[in-house]
């Protein structure tokens, strides 16, 4: 359970780098990072920044790498504070909630759709961490399912 809130955590943390929201995202991280510690929060400040500016200013398949790297990173650190700190869980769930979901548009028939699309999908004995970004415009259309999907257009 908690490797899937970490997968979350670094998804939001990700994605908010940049959006508009990215102050107050820095500051909710760098406070549930720091744990109280004005020393640590400072610390957490100074690695979300170096973070964000390895997205920053790259477009295509260049940020996308740098974001999927980004995401890994920070999903190990939120996994590590979980697992040094359990009471971190509740903090964290909320950063999710309020930073986890951002859906864009622009233009004639654009979507844009990224946050939390992760999370753990089970068939029988087996479970596999699935992870989907999406991202269409023009005409087109994004359709996602972790599993089975019908779509019936007319």
């Amino acid at each position: 359970m908690n490797e899937a809130l970490a997968a979350s955590g670094g998804t939001a943390l990700v994605e908010a780098m940049t959006t508009d929201a990215w102050t107050l995202a820095k500051q909710g991280f760098a406070r549930l990072l720091g744990r109280g510690k004005p020393e640590r929060q400072e610390i957490a400040v100074q690695r979300l920044e170096r973070s964000r500016q390895e997205l920053v200013g790259r477009t295509g398949a260049e940020v996308e790498r740098a974001r999927v790297e980004q995401e890994a990173a920070w999903r190990l650190r939120l996994s590590d504070l979980l697992e040094d700190d359990p009471a971190a869980e509740a903090e964290l769930r909320v950063l999710v909630a309020t930073f986890g979901t951002s859906a864009s548009a622009s233009g004639e028939r654009s979507i844009s759709i990224g946050g939390d699309n992760s999370g753990i999908a089970s068939s029988g004995d087996h479970a596999t961490n699935v992870q989907m970004r999406a991202e269409a415009s023009g005409s087109g259309r994004v359709y996602q399912a972790g599993r089975d999907q019908t779509i019936n257009e007319r």
